[in-house]
């Protein structure tokens, strides 16, 4: 029934299977790859025809994880997949970034790549798996698409690279990075470091790149059985002449045009010499205006390019190396927690710092299940940062894209969360853009985390690098314009601090370059990173010394687990308690580890004691501060190390006899007081007689210590041939036997003939007539003597 085709091949040690004829028929080409229990469906659709007037290629990627996959169920409301993730838009843009180069120039055709994981094993990571079968499954298809292509992620672990990493894998080594290409170029890079040199990093690229080659050989093996009819695509028109008239119509000015270094003024004049274009081909019919406006277009690349090529000359006068000039301050802000103004010739970004505590940690909901993310960098790029009119609102892809890319860079120079318990959101507002948004944002993230006193390992700079490639010839130019990188061939991001790299990022416009390109780059990027490192050292080069103001303090304390329960108290009564009393916030995790957080220091204080006096142990001898709790007639009990009460005896309130303890003392009533004794009870007799209430200081005891008790002899009464009480020879005959003459016990009758009883207080001749014993009185209370 099903004509399933299948290749199977070893790929970093692991088995990876391309299959195609068995699911997903009625798609232009449709492709389950499976990697260990990693199982991805990429169906490739095509319309056969095109819009009238269309002059774009609408190739659209949708990346899919399904819970299923897992063996989970969504969580929220709803109880199944809705818009995407974080992560989804990320790969959706990590898969399209590589195929979009490999379509015809004249190709126009909606094209809907969409790329679901069915089975997730919680160790071959399906971003991976999803670029392979959208890359086979293009393949399949029919359409005009110049590739395969590969793809691998590399790991960094001990100085070896590794193909493919677990998770564990990338968190314990230094690098992940992720490449995709064809079988002699690159096409894509995406990374994040720790401080890497520029030889590690093209090592891992290359690394990369002949790690996915088996993976371009298993598609064409897959192709050659199973690929369908190539599509026939119209001849292309000679537009030689189009181009000549265009040429001599609107060529100067053009060339003028890219002369003016000011953007505006620029644009203007580009926008009159298209006016000129088209009212040149007005009466043309709608396929030769569309034409001649691509032809403009040509007109202007082959312009900026052949400057730079020949003359080494580029649109705002500066040469192949030169960074714009840059203006940083920080501070920029009153309120905000830390903030900074970024400017880069006419490119800037306002970028904050805002810090917060545990609970404003962002929940994160995948296939791997629930994860807590203490580092968030969210980008907005509003319509009026290059002078348009557009659309406001939520982020898009692009807005995804580039925010996380700048978190890759600053991510890790971030201090651990030991050290620095606290979460931090860098905000970046971009207000002008002409070339790279998203290294100004790199840049001001770093100056507004140091300015709110984020401890970075080192400040981090970014550079955005081009290139123009015509044959052999080739010339890599920094801090790229707009109009360079729509003109150029590459959009290459180094980040990175002056110990290393700490993401590098790269599209490529056309059909890859060399291993030779990208090491020119790269130390040319290096260059540029150092210069702008420089300049941001004169508005901040140390992170500051103290917080914010405004910011929160958190401190940390770490108690024994077997405390945890008192501190939290029974339904939480203690902790809700502390946080009331004292207005801080009171987080607790397993591990005892108790974070306290206010914008009151004093608010910190109050809470950490009150904490401390729960789970630490009262000393005697040691002097605290306490809270008359409850008046006795014997004493007052006070409450004293949050969560410790111990006895003041009335001979311990002063040195002078006290006749009422409420002449003296109040309850809420705040004392010092010295641990006397602590009982095998943990019963504990306080004195406040010895302590200075107005200083804590300990006193010397004044009091003469007490005279011994004398001997008082045998008590009487006893003379009845019973012996002593103590030494055991009572003689009242056997206990249990029955013999004991007392009678019936609950009938009212007499029981034996030992007389009516003595009224209470009553003692023999002899004893000591002290009156009745009193109804409570604590276990340690001695009677006083004085």
């Amino acid at each position: 029934m099903f004509d399933m085709k299948k290749v199977s091949i070893e790929w970093g040690g692991k088995t990876l299977t391309l299959e195609t004829g068995r699911v997903a028929r009625q798609a232009d080409g449709a492709v389950l790859a499976t990697l260990g229990e990693t199982v991805v469906l990429c169906a490739v659709t095509a319309a056969r025809s095109i819009k009238e007037g269309q002059d774009f290629f609408p190739l659209t990627v949708h990346y899919q994880e399904k819970y299923s996959a897992a063996g989970r169920i969504p969580g929220g409301f709803f109880k199944r997949e809705r818009g995407a993730t974080e992560k989804e838009t990320l790969v959706s843009r990590l898969i399209d970034r590589p195929i979009r180069p490999l379509f015809p120039e004249n190709f126009f055709n909606e094209i809907n790549v969409i790329a679901q994981v069915l089975s997730y094993d919680g160790e071959n990571e399906p971003d991976m798996l999803a670029m392979v079968a959208a890359s086979a499954a293009l393949t399949l298809s029919g359409v005009p698409f110049m590739g395969p292509i590969g793809a691998a992620r590399v790991g960094y672990v001990d100085g070896e690279y590794i193909l493919n990493p677990t998770d564990e894998q990338v968190a314990a080594g230094d690098l992940d990075l992720v490449v995709a290409g064809t079988n002699d170029a690159v096409m894509m890079v995406e990374s994040e470091a720790k401080e890497l040199s520029e030889e590690v990093m093209l090592g891992a690229v290359m690394f990369a790149h002949r790690g996915f080659q088996p993976v371009i050989e298993g598609i064409i093996k897959l192709a050659e059985q199973a690929a369908k009819e190539p599509w026939e695509l119209s001849a292309e028109i000679d537009r030689s002449a189009t181009k000549a008239k265009l040429k001599d119509a609107i060529g100067a000015d053009l060339a003028a045009a890219y002369k003016i270094t000011n953007k505006a003024e620029r644009q203007n004049a580009i926008n009159e010499a298209r006016a000129k274009a088209r009212d040149l081909f007005a009466d043309e019919d709608a396929a030769e205006r569309i034409a001649s406006l691509k032809l403009v277009k040509k007109l202007e690349a082959e312009i900026v390019r052949q400057a730079i090529l020949k003359d080494g000359q580029r649109i705002d006068g500066r040469d192949t190396k030169t960074v714009r000039p840059i203006e940083a301050m920080v501070g920029f802000l009153p309120r905000t927690h830390g903030s900074a103004l970024f400017t880069r010739g006419e490119t800037q970004a306002i970028c904050t710092t805002t810090l917060g505590t545990k609970d404003a940690e962002q929940m994160i909901d995948g296939l791997g299940g629930l994860n807590y993310q203490h580092f968030m960098l969210h980008y907005n790029f509003p319509p009026y940062s290059v002078g348009e009119v557009g659309r406001f609102g939520a982020p898009g892809r692009r807005e995804v894209g580039h925010g996380k890319l700048a978190w890759r860079a600053l991510h890790p120079v971030l201090p651990s969360k030991e050290d620095f318990p606290y979460t931090i959101r860098v905000l970046s507002d971009i207000t002008e853009s002409n070339g790279s948004s998203s290294m100004a944002t790199v840049c001001g993230g770093s100056l507004s985390m140091m300015d709110a006193g984020v401890p970075l390992k080192r400040p981090v700079s970014g550079i955005a690098m081009g290139l123009i490639l015509e044959g052999k010839d080739f010339a890599v130019i920094s801090d790229i314009l707009g109009d360079e990188d729509h003109l150029g061939d590459m959009d290459f991001k180094v980040a990175g601090t002056s110990e290393g790299i700490t993401s590098l990022q790269m599209d490529i416009k056309i059909a890859g370059i060399t291993e030779e390109i990208m090491k020119i780059a790269l130390a040319q990027a290096n260059e540029g990173r150092a210069h702008i490192l420089g300049e941001m050292a004169k508005a901040l080069d140390h992170t500051r010394e103290e917080l914010s103001a405004h910011a929160p303090r958190i401190e940390t304390i770490q108690i024994d687990k077997s405390k945890i329960r008192e501190v939290i108290g029974t339904g939480g009564k203690v902790i809700r308690e502390i946080v009331a009393e004292t207005g801080a916030k009171v987080d607790i995790d397993d591990e005892g580890v108790i974070k306290i957080s206010s914008s009151d220091v004093s608010q910190i204080e109050a809470a950490k004691k009150w904490i401390l006096g729960i789970v630490e142990e009262a000393e005697v001898g040691k002097i605290y501060t306490g809270k008359v709790v409850n008046l006795v007639d014997f004493g007052a009990f006070v409450n004293f190390m949050g969560g410790k009460d111990g006895l003041v005896h009335v001979s311990e309130i002063r040195n002078e006899r006290v006749e009422k303890v409420a002449d003296v003392l109040s309850e809420g009533q705040e004392v010092k007081v010295k641990v006397l004794e602590i009982d095998p009870r943990g019963k504990v007799r306080l004195s406040m007689r010895v302590v200075d209430q107005e200083t804590g200081a300990e006193l010397e005891d004044t009091r003469p210590p007490r005279e011994p008790r004398e001997d008082r002899g045998p008590r009487g009464g006893r003379d009845d041939g019973r012996g002593p009480r103590r030494d055991g020879g009572r003689d009242r005959g056997p206990r249990r036997d029955g013999d004991r003459d007392r009678g019936p016990r609950r009938d009212g009758g007499e029981r034996g003939d030992r007389g009516p009883r003595r009224e209470r207080g009553e003692r023999s001749e002899g004893g000591n007539d002290d009156g009745p014993a009193p109804e409570f009185a604590p276990a340690f209370l001695t009677r006083d003597d004085d």
